[in-house]
């Protein structure tokens, strides 16, 4: 019989442990350490047995300049977007993890794309929390060609691999992996273990037959992909699926990425039939009202390997009870802080005493610091009650000592903003591309002072 094995495993970062701890000293995270129920011994043998019409030979050991260079082939999604995140396509043998709120719309946008490709590829799409029924109406409503696309409802590892052995899919759905369990595992489905060993599997079973897995995985409240740290080391792509309720407009974010750039962005908009794609984003996000307002201004932030235009608006008013608020919508509530702080020091501009809202248009999440004097530059705009010209785009850094630093492809930014009718543009001195712009007038500035003199005057 196989022996019981019990070892203690950290939630957040996946680290092992023979013993219980209060804290897991990979990561420094506080009561994350929780029990998991394996089976060591002679049980592995079961384990392997799964895949042993896959064991292939002994692997053969190559110098680095004997191993091939040739491009891995991708297939295309049949959406733009969608293929921009994942780097021009899906790889043979990968395996992507797409993460999203419930009713983000993941198990949509991948039966879009699984209908589209069963068409010419081989598809299984198995489904662990929805009924076959459920899945087939949802199809219907969406008008998608479902003649093709093999179906399964199953949540046993063991039996799906049964399945996927005798269908020999090129593309593998799972819907979803905290639901998949693994009968050596003594735990409930959407544990530690069972996550982690599922994974595991289906990874494996993927390298090995050059199946592509597209897993679909739950969040946290806080946003982050729910389950073990380590289920994020084990694939290729890790894509997390964005929008609230209240927005029609869903952005895909590339987490991780083995085969493409990272932080690159798709964007979707939320329709009665389905998730469509946004191809000139700019466009949705800078729907701006007919007159000028204060505390509005337009930034360029860079996305991947495109830039964007998104509009950032700041609101300050006079505090209302003894401690003013600061609050961030779609950036870094401590940068905001911090920004304040550099704006009274080297700025000469006193806000303590007011309250600060900042909030970036349409649920965009800006993490780069390019936004930094675009930020501010609202922030005087709504205090001094003056609006700044709709044709002035503003992008750049600003340093705890009062500096403008350059940020990385600023002229492909400038142009971006010539392309959509921007006239006027407020950035870091190193920036200022060689030729100038055709119908652009580039403001350099290299201190905060100089770039709060430049507004005045516009």
């Amino acid at each position: 019989m196989a022996k019981a094995k019990t070892a203690f495993v950290c939630t957040e970062c996946g680290a092992d442990y023979s013993k219980w701890q209060g804290q897991c000293t990979a990561c420094q995270a506080w009561n994350t350490i929780s029990e998991v129920r394996g089976v060591s011994g002679p049980g592995k043998g079961a384990r392997s047995a799964r895949f042993e019409g896959y064991a292939g030979s002994l692997s053969e050991v190559k110098s680095l300049d004997e191993v091939s260079l040739a491009e891995q082939a991708r297939i295309s999604t049949g959406m733009q977007e969608f293929d921009r995140v994942l780097g021009g396509g899906l790889v043979e043998g990968s395996a992507v993890l797409m993460g999203g709120h419930p009713g983000a719309g993941k198990s949509t946008l991948l039966l879009q794309a699984v209908c589209q490709l069963a068409e010419k590829h081989s598809a299984l799409y198995v489904t662990g929390e929805e009924s076959l029924q459920q899945v087939a109406m949802r199809a219907k409503r969406l008008g998608l060609p479902t003649k093709d696309l093999k179906m399964l409802s199953e949540t046993s590892v063991e039996r799906l691999m049964q399945v996927a052995e005798a269908e020999k899919p090129r593309i593998l759905v799972i819907d979803s992996i905290q639901v998949m369990h693994v009968a050596d595992i003594e735990s409930a489905p959407g544990s530690v273990s069972q996550v982690r060993e599922s994974a595991a599997f289906l990874t494996r079973f993927a390298k090995q037959t050059g199946t592509i897995l597209l897993l679909v995985g739950h969040v946290t409240k806080d946003g982050s992909l729910a389950g073990p740290k380590v289920l994020e080391h084990m694939i290729d792509c890790s894509i997390l699926l964005e929008g609230s309720s209240d927005s029609r407009y869903r952005t895909l974010r590339g987490i991780k990425n083995r085969f493409g750039a990272v932080n690159e962005l798709g964007v979707f908009a939320m329709l009665e039939q389905g998730l469509k794609e946004v191809k000139n984003p700019s466009a949705i996000f800078l729907n701006r009202g007919e007159e000028a307002a204060p505390g509005s201004v337009v930034m360029v932030v860079w996305e991947g390997t495109r830039p964007m235009l998104v509009e950032i608006q700041a609101l300050v008013d006079m505090a209302q009870g003894s401690y003013p608020r600061r609050v961030a919508v779609g950036t870094d509530q401590n940068r905001l802080a911090m920004l304040l702080a550099v704006l009274h020091r080297h700025g000469g501009m006193h806000v303590a005493d007011q309250d600060v809202f900042v909030n970036v248009v349409a649920g965009v999440k800006v993490n780069e610091t390019s936004a930094d004097l675009a930020l501010l530059s609202a922030v005087v705009s709504s205090f001094r009650n003056r609006a700044l010209p709709q044709d002035l785009v503003i992008f750049g850094e600003v340093g705890l000592s009062g500096e403008i630093r350059p940020v990385p492809s600023g002229q492909e930014r400038i142009y971006e903003a010539a392309k959509h009718g921007f006239t006027r543009a407020l950035v870091p001195k190193a920036n200022v591309p060689r030729k100038p712009v055709d119908g652009m007038k580039v403001i350099p500035v290299t201190k905060l002072s100089d770039a709060l003199s430049a507004l005045e005057e516009l």
